[in-house]
């Protein structure tokens, strides 16, 4: 997008999506700047109206490397119990217990540490929380009235925060 803009290169976003793709079956999900829902390999995308306006992020990458490959390796998928779709369309304090990271069983048995950031970011007063993708990084969803919390984490670790 970066060089697609510096050199006008006026290339559209469905061009530069099979572009993308080509570096990685979930790249192409970056191309466009909203919410959108990936199915398939990362590669089939819905747009999605949903609205996070007003809440704050809390976003954990730790200083620990998952491997993609290991990753996909242990982990045991699992058919939602909830319809994704309709889950999304809840308020951020409804997802919890229906919205799960299937990589999240796997990846927290070989990376405790991961696991205990997620924990931490729920007792902190997350909304919602987890790992995203296959990790390592971890994020949650904050109030917008509430003050976010100074939580300690692992050494070396970047952290980003931001008003939704």
């Amino acid at each position: 997008k970066l060089l697609n803009s510096k050199f006008k290169l006026n290339i559209s976003d469905p061009e530069l999506e099979k572009h993308a793709a080509t570096l990685g079956a979930d790249c192409a999900f970056f191309i466009k700047n909203e919410a959108t829902f990936a199915e398939g390999i990362g590669n089939v995308f819905t747009p999605i109206k949903i609205h996070l306006a007003g809440y704050q992020l809390y976003l954990i990458k730790p200083d620990v490397f998952v491997s993609t490959k290991d990753a996909f390796a242990y982990i045991t998928p699992s058919k939602p119990e909830f319809d994704l779709h309709e889950t999304m369309m809840l308020p951020v304090s409804k997802w919890k217990d229906r919205m799960v990271n299937d990589f999240e069983k796997s990846v927290f048995k070989q990376f405790p540490q991961i696991g205990e950031i997620k924990d931490t970011l729920y007792e902190e007063g997350a909304l919602y929380a987890s790992m995203s993708g296959s990790g390592s990084s971890v994020f949650g969803i904050f109030p917008a009235d509430m003050t976010l919390p100074e939580i300690a984490v692992p050494k070396e670790s970047f952290v980003f925060t931001a008003q939704l």
